[in-house]
Parts: structure tokens; C-alpha cells; sequence
């Protein structure tokens, strides 16, 4: 492990307040540093990863919390579009998700995402998680471009 985990870009794709709130508690609880960006559609993701309309100056994530279920386009579809785009498919992705599905984790796997973590409704074991998450991304993985 590195003394000194960089900082990432955290771009987290979910429309589910509570969600986002406990995944921003996780981030601080766990003294978790990196920038954490939030979209609550799919069609918002798309437009934050190509730096479209309001997000011109957005940064590119390094690492991306995708839930499935999501308004306008769903996680599935925007894994398939992220995935299929040269300039973004580099980008992990974890699915982040409260499906336990197994068509659900088969098709995610199948459209090249990352990880598929199914999301504990207990608060202190989702702190937990997203701390696993960071730690691994941060401290073990090497991300591209870093």
C-alpha cells in the first residue's frame, strides 16, 4: 500500500438520495479524500463523461459507481454506451447496485464492468463497502492515465 493515496475523481451515478447521502457519509466517515461528482440519470452520465452542455469543465472520472436502476436511461445502457466509446471505456466502472439479480450481474459482466456490488441496506456495512471500494481503487489498482 502507498503511504500517501492519491487523490481520484469519483463520478457516482445514482438517483436515489439516500443513497447518494450515505455514499457521501461513507467518503467522510472513512476520511476518503477523493473528489466525489454526483449524476442522479443516465443521460446526465453521458453528458458529464463527454463533457457536454453544463458539464464543459467536468473532470474525467477515474473510477465510476454506476447503479442499474436508473430515470431517463438506465445503468445497463449506460454501461453498453461507456463501455463502446473509445475515449471512456478505459474508466472503471463498478456497479453499485441493490439488484441481486443474476441476469443483472451476468449482462453487467458481459458489458465490461468492473465490479458488481450488491448494496448492504445496513448503513455501517455500505460504509464499509464503499471503504473496500476506495481502498482498492486507490491503494491496490493501478488506474490508467495515473
Amino acid at each position: 500500500m502507498r503511504a500517501t493515496p492519491e487523490v481520484i475523481d469519483v463520478l457516482l451515478v445514482e438517483d436515489d438520495p439516500g443513497d447518494v447521502l450515505m455514499t457521501r457519509e461513507a467518503f467522510e466517515d472513512n476520511k476518503v479524500t477523493n473528489r466525489l461528482a454526483v449524476v442522479s440519470d443516465g443521460v446526465s452520465a453521458l453528458e458529464y463523461l463527454r463533457k457536454e452542455g453544463q458539464y464543459a469543465q467536468a473532470p474525467t472520472p477515474d473510477l465510476i459507481l454506476l447503479d442499474l436502476n436508473l430515470p431517463r436511461m438506465d445503468g445497463r445502457e449506460v454501461l453498453q454506451a461507456l463501455k463502446g466509446d473509445e475515449q471512456l471505456r478505459r474508466i472503471p466502472v463498478v456497479v453499485l447496485t441493490t439488484s441481486e439479480a443474476e441476469e443483472d450481474v451476468l449482462r453487467s459482466y458481459s458489458l465490461h464492468a468492473n465490479a458488481y456490488v450488491t448494496k448492504p441496506v445496513d448503513f455501517d456495512r455500505f460504509i464499509d463497502v464503499v471503504r473496500q471500494i476506495d481502498e482498492f481503487f486507490v491503494s491496490v489498482v493501478r488506474l490508467p492515465g495515473r
